[in-house]
């Protein structure tokens, strides 16, 4: 049976949608259980750590030995740390880094991925021999030694291990990117831009960019989640962010030595990690289902 969505007779009797194309993508989303739970709990993570001032009621790095060490209350709602400091404002703050540090590694390993992915499906020969050699070598370090490799270059400095996140991730871009091409430079449209004489620069931006833009887009979402993890995983390890700055890899750092006796300390910046990367994910998932032409055939 063919799905039909707000659908016009037309003079020949057929049914045709007038339902524009973001139209249908949002009402799909909305009909995925897991893309709505996801991207509303992702929105309200997002919209705390935009208005994190309005949201957190302390400092999150003024400390206040008086309050060292006290457990969950009304006052300190996920208690304090060992120097006084709220637990809730510094996880709310740290949702700024936390993000901020995810799309940015993303936009790095996405940008330089479909700059060498594109030229590289649409070309072919040396050129993608090269690049693909290239890739497999990275391919070759697990993402994360691979990062730890280019702080050790870089230095440490939550600046640095953004780029080294970035640049890990930049293998599954190119190889995504180059995949889609070689499956888009075979339709009819890609052979009349050649016969026209479009020069290849033309057809790969005007033409197999936008026919790549879903899945581009599908995976970057999902790469988010991979990135924060990532990220918090160097900070953990003192390779990023230093104390005493609010960022939940750190945060959970400066817990690990009193996880038996103050269990609030780790578990709630490792809750905050699980949350927003469970939120990401769902969102990824639903909006792969929705922009998967293959599922939606009219």
């Amino acid at each position: 049976m063919v799905e039909v969505d707000r659908v016009a007779t037309g003079s020949l009797g057929w049914r045709v949608s007038t339902e524009s194309p973001l139209g249908q993508v949002v009402r799909r989303l909305a009909r995925n259980r897991g893309a709505t739970a996801g991207g509303a709990l992702l929105v309200a993570l997002v919209g705390m750590a935009t208005f994190a001032p309005l949201v957190a009621r302390y400092d999150p790095i003024q400390t206040n030995y008086g309050d060292a060490l006290v457990g969950p209350s009304f006052r300190h709602p996920l208690g304090t740390d060992r120097y006084g400091r709220d637990l809730f404002s510094r996880l709310v703050f740290g949702g700024r880094l936390s993000l901020t540090t995810g799309l940015v590694a993303v936009t790095i390993g996405a940008s330089v991925g479909t700059l060498l992915g594109l030229p590289s499906g649409y070309y072919g020969g040396w050129l993608d021999d090269v690049v693909m050699r290239i890739m497999d070598v990275m391919l070759a370090f697990p993402g994360i030694l691979f990062a730890m490799a280019i702080v050790a270059i870089l230095g440490s400095s939550l600046t640095n291990v953004m780029i080294a996140v970035g640049i890990s991730s930049i293998p599954g871009f190119v190889r995504l990117v180059r995949g889609s091409v070689l499956s888009a430079a075979e339709q009819i449209y890609v052979e009349a831009a050649q016969a026209l004489g479009c020069r290849g620069g033309r057809i790969m931006g005007l033409h197999l960019l936008p026919n790549i833009v879903a899945p581009l887009f599908t995976y970057a979402t999902l790469r988010v989640s991979v990135a924060i993890i990532s990220v918090a995983s160097l900070n953990f390890l003192g390779l990023g962010a230093q104390p005493p700055t609010p960022e939940w890899g750190v945060m959970l750092a400066d817990g690990r030595d009193y996880m038996r006796d103050y269990w609030w300390l780790a578990t709630f910046p490792g809750l905050a990690i699980m949350v927003t990367t469970l939120s990401i994910n769902l969102f990824s998932n639903g909006l792969r289902d929705v922009l998967d032409p293959r599922l939606h055939r009219r």
